[in-house]
């Protein structure tokens, strides 16, 4: 491809217009000949500092946001994130023709998991792309990011539809949307979950968090194209403005929604029953997940697959028969009768919402393992703390993924803002395989365990280490080990 195809820039002079690309990276590592370096800024530094680096590797053009001396011909453009997402889609042009991105806090990897299967009961062939890598009907392809880099992405855009894949549910992280990764994706619809503080290590405020996640809606959806809106979530109204000033159609889902009203919501064991109603038409429901905030999700999706033209009777139909998403509130087993599960809450909010699920099924003493990251939003650890002891019986701080920052003291702020907060005991041990193994083995019938944090995460992040580590795995060995 030449490069003015490549930038769409048809004012370019002839002798480096038509130069052949035959790749194109913003990283210089990745960098092959003939390729096209993309020299983006950024928090690890000015990527035009390696463009010797890229030189050397067989670059043969540079793209940037400003002038400066270079050894290869250098391209101006005013946004360099958002040129190299562009300029991913037209290299790699194939994509399902059915994208949809679905953006909150919380709930955007389940949501994706549910759309997958709906699709997939409706005969599509589907896949799902988010936190837990890339998901079709082969199978999971384990990914590290919640939205790839551009070039990862239309790379596998064009690769799933390639493969067959005509539906694709990918989750939309603020960073993904803030930092133009998802532009040149060809979306038909996108939905929104909620909002609650997160990844404040990244974003100023928490305002501008949320217009991070507005970018979605006010400037990738198109005009007359629909916003699946959980119309339960504290910023529902503020969500649809902005949709409605894009000029977006606004399909509300929840108790509160407008397109699929939820009626009402029976918990029982593991499920949900539900009565929902649509375009004048009431469904019972019977959602093999547990929890207000499944619930939501599954509206979500519901709401998303009717947006991409799918039968409402048959959506509603298929979800009777969905399956929870990897480490999210999964049940890995049980001791004594008692449930152990696991969840990838890291954050407060989602801490709060998995407690709360578990409350009204536990008898007895509902117990929680968790931690917090490292080098990540400091201020959330006293709230995580203050939650566990005020919603939990058992509190159990461990490490999470402390990265370059003192274990001990990430647990010490942890600890410092469950003092006082709730009757709940603290335990503070360590390592975490330990204070998994402890809190399996003091399980009495009648309690329930929940092991935070992590989910479907198969390591372990220690200084600039990633160590083998799985949850899933330290449980299933835990009660392997105190079985009775």
């Amino acid at each position: 491809m030449r490069l003015s195809e490549l930038l769409a820039l048809g004012d370019l002079d002839p002798s480096i217009g038509n130069i052949e690309i035959a790749g194109l990276s913003a990283d210089s590592r990745v960098v092959s000949e003939g390729f096209a370096f993309f020299a983006i800024p950024g928090h690890a530094g000015d990527g035009l500092a390696f463009v010797g680096d890229a030189k050397a590797r067989g670059a043969a053009v540079v793209i940037a946001e400003r002038a400066a001396e270079c050894a290869l011909p250098l391209i101006v453009v005013p946004d360099v994130r958002a040129a190299v997402a562009r300029a991913a889609a037209r290299f790699y042009p194939r994509q399902p023709e059915t994208i949809v991105a679905v953006t909150g806090t919380s709930g955007k990897t389940s949501v994706v998991a549910f759309l997958r299967q709906i699709w997939a009961a409706m005969g599509h062939e589907a896949a799902s792309l988010g936190t837990v890598g890339v998901v079709d009907s082969k199978g999971a392809h384990y990914g590290a990011l919640t939205t790839p880099g551009p070039v990862e992405l239309h790379k596998t855009l064009n690769e799933l539809a390639a493969g067959g894949v005509t539906h694709l549910a990918m989750e939309a992280s603020s960073l993904g949307v803030d930092q133009r990764r998802l532009d040149g994706v060809r979306l038909a619809a996108a939905g929104f979950t909620n909002f609650s503080r997160d990844h404040l290590d990244h974003h100023r405020d928490m305002e501008d968090y949320f217009a991070a996640k507005m970018r979605l809606f006010d400037t990738l959806l198109q005009p007359g194209q629909t916003a699946v809106i959980d119309a339960d979530s504290d910023v529902a109204t503020r969500v649809a403005a902005v949709c409605n000033t894009r000029g977006l159609s606004v399909f509300g889902v929840g108790a509160k929604g407008e397109a699929i009203v939820l009626k009402d919501a029976r918990p029982h064991a593991l499920a949900t029953s539900l009565d929902i109603s649509h375009a004048g038409k009431n469904y019972k429901i019977e959602l093999p997940l547990a929890g207000a905030f499944q619930t939501s999700n599954a509206l979500v999706a519901a709401g998303l697959a009717i947006a991409s033209g799918d039968d409402p009777a048959r959506v509603f139909a298929a979800l009777d028969h969905l399956k929870g998403a990897p480490g999210r509130l999964e049940l890995v087993g049980a001791r004594n009768g008692a449930p152990v599960f696991v969840d990838y809450a890291h954050k407060p909010d989602a801490l709060e919402k998995v407690i709360a699920t578990l409350r009204p099924l536990t008898k007895g003493r509902l117990i929680v393992v968790f931690g917090c990251g490292g080098d990540r939003d400091k201020g959330k650890r006293a709230l995580m703390g203050e939650i566990a002891v005020r919603a939990a019986d058992v509190a159990i701080v461990t490490d999470d993924n402390p990265r370059s920052e003192d274990p001990a003291l990430i647990r010490a702020a942890i600890i410092d803002g469950a003092k006082g907060a709730g009757p709940a005991q603290i335990i503070e041990i360590a390592d975490r395989g330990e204070a998994i193994s402890q809190a399996v083995a003091g399980l009495c019938a009648g309690d329930a365990l929940v092991v935070a944090g992590k989910g479907h995460e198969t390591g372990q992040i220690v200084g600039n280490r990633i160590l083998p580590f799985s949850d899933h795995e330290a449980v299933t060995k835990a009660l392997q080990e105190h079985s009775s």
